[in-house]
């Protein structure tokens, strides 16, 4: 850290500061906000925009505070009638360009460029058009972009490259020319992309957002001739109180909930369930993989949009992957075998709705592969290709799920706490920490050692695997034998991992990969903003849940017991292995899902 002062005036105002920082970093020090749109910290600083300019004494012009370093004896303006018309200039030019649609976009409210408007006091359209209008890019499962909506900030761009080290969308062209577009603009769905979202989760307007499914969801909600369930993500009960206009972090489980009743489904269940049954499977085959010398090491499959980045980037590692679906997918194939045969319901008239924190579990829920369910009942029942259906059916992210209360008008923070149905509510600590970063790995940990070791484990915290540092690593002893694991998140720290594998100098023998800053607590479907101390206050709250629960191992849910013996069992069975396991696919380069028809 540099300890190294300066003393710089800021309005007339005298103020230390370290020699290092940006003038932006010192006039947040000093209480005064500068506006800026191209600038994220942590993320993007390109100064392209304009916005966040400042007078310094001596300089013959303007100059960019999110770039220019402080030096000793540095005098600056933050505001003055010169720097109020430069910023509305460069702002008007950018609307200039910009579609007007405020009312229907779904960042209306939560918009930068509208805000920074706003605030401005910008008021006129002085300026012409200069670029043609484009039609937007549906190419994609997850994600839709609108290039009319797009300000060249560059956040995008620099959260696919240096936070994910993906690539998929750059700048091209110049001069007025100049555009975000994917390789040769053949699309987000028909190019390496693993649609993280972390994109649309960082753009400040509305030119990348997910793909909204809110009036399919209305609609399966007043069909009377459907059975609708929902199922909620980990990660989402810390976030969708903040997208209700609570503090970050809020951990409001019971009023998540109540909310869902409200709207109308006929359960509402736990994605947690289906994360303490992924650890059953997935601890088990870990200690298959040890005991019989399978592959190692063994990486998580939770997570749709790293599995994704593997099959396009790292194809000759696919075996490492665990062979078990995601909490998500595993849900709908039990949700569409075992309870719906328990309620004697149709599975083709039973809609699976899940609400996650990512937006890339769109496009896992249309993978070819989870149509399980179906692919269970079709000879039984004698149906046709022309009945088929996917285990899940509709995916929510926090955001959407946020936007279907506010539009039925629910007074969400005044909610009485409610709680999940049965038996596909029922979970463990255990499960409640998938939504943060090592959490997995903790989870598996838990249950993994006392199966192999038979003993109940004195202290269930892993905290060497919990924390925001982006490569974690442990050992654990199991009957005298040492397993090292490590646990990384962003696909910047993937890549690392996958490229020691494929030299072959991996000392580990279990392995986490989440795609998103965090864990899916930081996932792409989550509200926007979402920094690191919003990640953090998420975490903790996971943690707290995870501390209150009456059970904190997976083994120990006395309903996933229940699922084996009435149905599972046992791990790695063969009713496991065709509904709650899969594989994966090398991937061009260049592919095409034609989401455009879907």
């Amino acid at each position: 850290m540099d300890t190294i002062t300066v003393t710089i005036k800021i309005n007339g105002k005298e103020l230390k500061v370290p020699q290092s920082i940006t003038i932006l970093e010192a006039c947040r020090r000093g209480g005064i906000e500068i506006p800026t749109l191209c600038f994220l910290e942590d993320v993007s600083k390109n100064a392209s925009c304009g916005v966040c300019l400042v007078e310094v004494k001596g300089a013959r012009s303007l100059m960019r505070s999110c770039i220019t370093c402080v030096y000793e004896g540095m005098e600056l303006v933050t505001h003055s009638a010169r720097l109020r018309e430069a910023r509305k200039t460069n702002v008007e030019l950018l609307l200039a360009n910009h579609p007007k649609d405020c009312l229907t976009c779904l960042r209306n409210g939560n918009c930068e460029l509208q805000t920074i408007a706003g605030e401005l006091g910008v008021k006129d359209e002085r300026f012409v058009r200069t670029k043609k209008l484009e039609l937007p890019d549906l190419t994609s499962l997850s994600l839709v972009r609108d290039q009319n909506k797009c300000i060249l900030c560059g956040r995008c761009v620099a959260v696919c490259s240096n936070v994910q080290s993906v690539s998929a969308i750059d700048f091209s062209g110049r001069g007025i020319k100049t555009k975000i577009s994917t390789y040769m603009e053949k699309g987000l769905g028909n190019v390496a992309c693993t649609y993280c979202g972390q994109c649309a989760l960082v753009c400040p307007t509305g030119a990348i957002v997910e793909r909204d499914e809110t009036e399919s969801v209305f609609e399966a909600l007043g069909n009377p001739d459907k059975f609708v369930v929902v199922q909620t993500a980990p990660a989402v009960r810390v976030g969708i109180g903040e997208a209700m206009g609570m503090d970050a972090g809020s951990l409001v489980t019971g009023q998540m909930v109540a909310g869902l009743r409200r709207l109308g489904f006929n359960r509402v269940f736990d994605t947690q369930f289906a994360a303490d049954l992924t650890i059953m499977e997935e601890g088990h085959e870990l200690i298959k993989r040890i005991t019989h010398k399978g592959v190692l090491p063994m990486i998580t499959s939770c997570s749709p949009g790293w599995i994704k980045f593997a099959e396009h980037f790292f194809p000759n590692s696919l075996a490492h992957l665990s062979t078990c679906k995601s909490p998500q997918q595993m849900f709908g194939a039990v949700a569409k075998t075992y309870y719906a045969a328990k309620l004697g319901i149709d599975p083709r008239k039973m809609v699976v709705v899940s609400v996650m924190p990512c937006t890339a579990k769109k496009y896992e829920a249309k993978r070819p592969e989870m149509m399980s369910a179906f692919e269970y009942w079709k000879d039984n029942r004698a149906w046709s290709d022309d009945d088929a259906f996917y285990d899940v059916d509709h995916v929510l992210t926090t955001r959407e799920l946020a936007r279907m209360f506010t539009e039925t008008g629910m007074q969400f923070p005044a909610l009485e706490p409610e709680e999940f149905d049965n038996p596909l509510g029922e979970s463990t600590g255990a499960a409640v920490i998938f939504g943060a970063t090592g959490g997995v790995m903790e989870a598996a940990l838990r249950t993994a050692y006392e199966v192999v070791t038979g003993k109940a484990l004195t202290d269930i915290n892993f905290t060497a695997v919990r924390g925001m540092e982006g490569i974690k690593e442990a050992s654990v002893e199991m009957n005298g034998t040492t397993v090292k694991v490590a646990v990384a998140h962003t696909l910047k720290n993937a890549r690392r991992i996958l490229e020691q594998i494929e030299k072959g100098e991996s000392p580990y023998a279990f392995i986490e990969l989440m795609t998103c800053p965090g864990g899916c607590l930081g996932g792409g479907g989550q509200p926007i903003p979402t920094t690191w101390d919003i990640r953090k206050k998420r975490a903790e709250s996971l943690y707290a849940e995870d501390a209150q629960k009456p059970l904190r191992k997976s083994h120990e849910n006395p309903h996933i017991a229940a699922l084996y013996e009435e149905f599972l069992k046992e791990p790695l069975g063969e009713v496991s292995h065709h509904l709650l396991h899969t594989e994966y696919d090398k991937r061009p380069m260049l592919v095409k899902h034609m989401a455009a028809e879907v």
